[in-house]
């Protein structure tokens, strides 16, 4: 029979680890509070330099990617400017976001930029996913204590199914609570064909601004949504979202 003692040292061992996590999360807010002041004091090249070493490792706001998109803008870079506000339209969804894309692009009409009821639920659940985890992690944790506590008169192992419930719920917010796959279309003109080869039928020709759902990838080929039907697009016209 398993020591429950040792049983308890390890369900601690693992919320220490996300416990750690957290705090390089905190770390990373830090960095980007000093971005903010840098923002606003119109260092705008430092403020990017760091908004950009966030964004690469995957931490970004909804203020923060408006910040970016400003900043390329103001800068003549209209591609990454409509790559950041593209972005941020998946965290925000609204009519404005799309009128400046627009003026950005030059496009008149967009694809791309519908979101189901059930993606907004997802990007709602990743764009909270650090609060979701750090909660879970306190729950945890309180649940290591009274299993430690109670531990004697805990009868089976029942005592035991909510804190493994939660290391559970912990792992799959971590590692599989990830946002649909999208990309930018960025090249002018982008062929968009109806097999991954060269002499794949024309479905569309494109301007830079639309959006692709990315299903699968191929060599130097993505398959993607477009316009409901399965289509193809060279990895070097888009840029991954």
């Amino acid at each position: 029979m398993p020591n429950p003692n040792s049983i308890f040292l390890t369900k601690l061992f693992i919320f220490f680890i996300f416990l750690l996590q957290s705090f390089n999360c905190q770390a990373d807010v830090k960095g980007i509070e000093i971005a903010d002041s840098l923002f606003q004091q119109r260092s705008y090249k430092e403020a990017m330099e760091i908004y950009q070493e966030n964004y690469q490792l995957g931490i970004y706001s909804p203020a923060m990617l408006l910040k970016m998109s400003f900043i390329s803008e103001g800068i003549g870079d209209k591609e990454h400017a409509t790559l950041y506000l593209s972005k941020y339209y998946d965290l925000s969804p609204n009519t404005q976001t799309i009128t400046k894309i627009k003026s950005l692009t030059g496009q008149s009409n967009l694809v791309g930029y519908e979101v189901s009821d059930s993606e907004r639920f997802i990007l709602f659940l990743v764009e909270y996913q650090e609060i979701m985890v750090g909660l879970l992690s306190v729950f945890l944790l309180i649940s290591l204590i009274l299993l430690w506590t109670n531990n004697k008169g805990a009868s089976g192992s029942r005592a035991y199914w909510p804190s493994l419930l939660l290391i559970v719920l912990i792992f799959v917010a971590n590692n599989f609570l990830k946002a649909p796959k999208t990309a930018l279309i960025t090249q002018s003109p982008t062929m968009i064909v109806s097999k991954p080869t060269a002499g794949g039928e024309l479905v569309d020709r494109v301007e830079p601004g639309h959006r692709v759902k990315i299903k699968s990838s191929k060599d130097i080929w993505y398959e993607v949504e477009w316009k409901n039907q399965k289509a193809y697009i060279k990895k070097d016209n888009v840029t991954r979202l």
